[in-house]
């Protein structure tokens, strides 16, 4: 069993940054991929990013790309997200997510979610 903890969620003005942390415990962390989902009101919960357990390889939603960075420290058990030149659109609840494979795990189907944390990007 693997528990995720979000933080680093906020209110932030359009063009600001925030840098989003999911630590987690359990099961060696080191072995899943890991990956960023975000649900705004009355929408589904949609990918953002993912990255291998190696860190290696990193996929992103297209209306992220080029402004979202996602990371990970295994030896802190963390994966980050930096969001940088936030828009209001990207208001959202934002959750962590891992495992299985890093395929299941975009098509929104992870082995664990965490609790989530609120993005709010005022304009």
């Amino acid at each position: 069993q693997i528990q995720l903890v979000e933080s680093g969620g906020g209110l932030v003005q359009t063009g600001g940054s925030l840098r989003l942390s999911c630590t987690t415990s359990g099961r060696t962390f080191s072995n899943y991929p890991m990956g960023w989902f975000r649900q705004a009101p009355g929408k589904e919960r949609e990918f953002v990013a993912s990255i291998s357990w190696t860190g290696g390889s990193t996929a992103y939603a297209d209306s992220v790309k080029g402004r979202f960075t996602i990371s990970r420290d295994n030896s802190k058990n963390a994966v980050y997200l930096q969001m940088n030149s936030l828009k209001p659109e990207d208001t959202a609840a934002y959750y962590c997510a891992a495992g299985p494979d890093v395929i299941v795990l975009r098509r929104g189907r992870p082995a664990y979610w965490g609790q989530g944390t609120q993005v709010t990007v005022s304009s």
